[in-house]
């Protein structure tokens, strides 16, 4: 039986910097390398291909640095959904 990927959907995926980042905050996923136990993903910069580098892609599991997708600062500075606001009230 082979062994389970780390991180299988990582190429391509978008993600928000919660601070500035070479001046940016999006950016997509373009090559990923595994070195033994640890994976890396090169992500580039959305508005600026120019802005690119690695990083071990376990940093995207930390949500004080990152989140998956483009948020907009709205987005990012809104406090999390709880329970009591999806209730539905009559």
């Amino acid at each position: 039986m082979s062994k389970k990927q780390k991180f299988p959907h990582l190429l391509g995926s978008k993600w928000t910097a919660l601070q500035k980042t070479f001046g940016w905050r999006h950016f997509q996923v373009v090559n990923r390398k595994n070195e033994g136990k640890w994976v890396f993903a090169e992500i580039v910069a959305s508005c600026d291909p120019n802005v690119r580098f690695w990083i071990n892609a376990k940093q995207f599991k930390d949500d004080t640095l990152w989140q998956a997708g483009w948020k907009t600062l709205q987005e990012m500075n809104a406090p999390p959904d709880t329970e009591e606001d999806l209730i539905a009230w009559e």
